[in-house]
């Protein structure tokens, strides 16, 4: 059976989005050579990656670029390279290696779970990482923790989710990643 684990950019108080809906604090000057490093390392595992629609349509716009594949080459390289699976009513996708999930969204990730090949990672698309959590669909969150409050926002935690830390690393630019199993 595959895992589907969620990877998720969350503000210091569980935040995957400002309460408008942005998400650039996320992005704003936080790295340092470790934590590029991490991320690349990360990015190489070899998982399928699950999307919602507005998620897939921004990594799709980076990724495929040129300033993408200089800037962070090894990651470019893996996500154009990933099978890549849509949550979307209304999406056509055209990124290479991408399928459109063809059943309701959680009997769909059930279906996936169940069949083989590579472990699932939905990344960012908070609301469907939400829908998963509340389902218990999830196995592992693995959380960049971005030292900012947002004091308020979008969040995949669910009334009642337990987690259990497996790992954990510091970076000196202040970000943290944590990995969680979900509590069974």
């Amino acid at each position: 059976m595959r895992k589907l684990r969620v990877f998720e950019s969350i503000s210091i108080d569980g935040y995957f989005a400002a309460t408008s809906g942005d998400i650039s604090w996320a992005h704003a000057g936080r790295a340092d050579a470790d934590f590029g490093e991490w991320i690349s390392e990360n990015a190489g595992k070899g998982s399928a990656l699950l999307f919602g629609r507005k998620t897939y349509q921004m990594m799709e716009a980076f990724w495929r670029t040129p300033g993408a594949a200089r800037q962070m080459p090894n990651v470019a390289k893996g996500m154009n390279a990933a099978t890549k699976y849509v949550a979307s009513r209304t999406l056509e996708p055209t990124w290479n290696n991408s399928h459109l999930l063809a059943a309701e969204l959680l009997s769909a990730v059930r279906e996936l779970k169940a069949g083989d090949g590579p472990d699932i990672t939905v990344l960012g698309s908070g609301s469907v990482a939400a829908q998963l959590g509340a389902a218990r669909l999830v196995d592992e969150y693995q959380f960049v923790i971005i030292p900012v409050a947002l004091g308020g926002g979008r969040t995949v935690f669910t009334k009642g989710c337990e987690l259990r830390l497996l790992e954990q690393r510091v970076f000196r630019c202040g970000n943290v990643a944590v990995t969680y199993a979900a509590a069974t």
